[in-house]
């Protein structure tokens, strides 16, 4: 199945979304896939996501240029660079914001990069919540026929990422100079690759830019570039299905009923979703 991204607006700042999609609502545990530009910020234009909360779910963060400052109810401050990777799980609740370092507000920046939600299973939806920044020289990397590869999570190309995870998946960010070829060989229940940049064909497919694949099950294709390409490769084992509204995930409908009634009063009005250190000015409330 191929899936092409659908631009998304989230106030002010253009994503390309693709998953969920309508006939492919998840690819192993990630069930939330959103391309984020790249987005040219002029001198005074600047990214800035307010405090929000989440549940039962981690988001991973990865950026391919650019800088974002994190915060979270955990007392979280961390400024994640290109290269790195923020995990955050939200287990019971935890709140927070994505904005544009101070620093670069005055000049101009890009933002380019993906942010990814995964699933938790069933057992560890209400657990505490946490936070995990990774560096960029953590993650190991390998050169597979002339394409270069970063393993942000998971074991693949017989490199093993530091990322510790709570079921088994995989994500890998590719680099493919025109011509070569990289075998998708990691053996998942479910695997997809998204095209970053540039055109690519596997398994008889021409895929372009913000196009995902969802590969062949038993079967282990090849990405061939026919122009210089980034990819993401992702996947792993299915959790069950789960239910969506907003920024809540949860395998229980009311679950998700119960987090919209305390977040409809914003932040501090329960326990599970406090204030940020640091960034507690505005939210963004509740949709209608």
């Amino acid at each position: 199945m191929i899936i092409k991204a659908r631009a998304r607006d989230i106030g002010g700042f253009a994503v390309r979304r693709v998953l969920p999609a309508i006939k492919q609502r998840s690819v192993g545990p990630f069930i939330f896939f959103d391309h984020m530009g790249p987005v040219e910020l002029p001198a005074g234009r600047a990214m800035d996501v307010p405090p929000h909360p989440h549940i039962n779910l981690a988001t991973v963060t990865y950026l391919f240029e650019g800088e974002v400052d994190h915060r979270d109810s955990l007392g979280t401050f961390e400024t994640i660079r290109a290269g790195e990777i923020n995990w955050m799980t939200a287990g019971r609740g935890v709140v927070h914001s994505e904005r544009t370092p101070a620093a670069l507000r005055d000049a101009h920046a890009t933002v380019h990069g993906i942010q990814a939600w995964v699933a938790l299973p069933e057992d560890l939806e209400d657990g505490a919540p946490s936070f995990t920044h990774y560096s960029r020289r953590s993650l190991p990397e390998a050169t597979i026929d002339g394409a270069h590869v970063r393993v942000l999570i998971g074991d693949a190309y017989a490199q093993q990422s530091p990322v510790t995870t709570l079921s088994p998946l995989f994500y890998v960010d590719a680099a493919l100079p025109a011509g070569t070829r990289l075998p998708v060989d990691m053996h998942y229940p479910e695997r997809a690759l998204y095209v970053v940049s540039g055109e690519v064909s596997c398994a008889g497919e021409q895929l372009g830019e913000a196009q995902m694949f969802v590969l062949p099950a038993d079967e282990s294709p090849s990405v061939e570039a026919t122009s210089e390409s980034r990819v993401m490769l992702l996947g792993g084992a299915p959790l069950g299905s789960r239910h969506m509204w907003w920024n809540f995930v949860s395998s229980s409908k009311d679950r998700l009923e119960e987090a919209k009634a305390i977040w409809a009063n914003g932040p501090d009005a329960d326990a599970r979703f406090p204030k940020i250190p640091g960034d507690d000015k505005d939210f963004v409330p509740l949709p209608d």
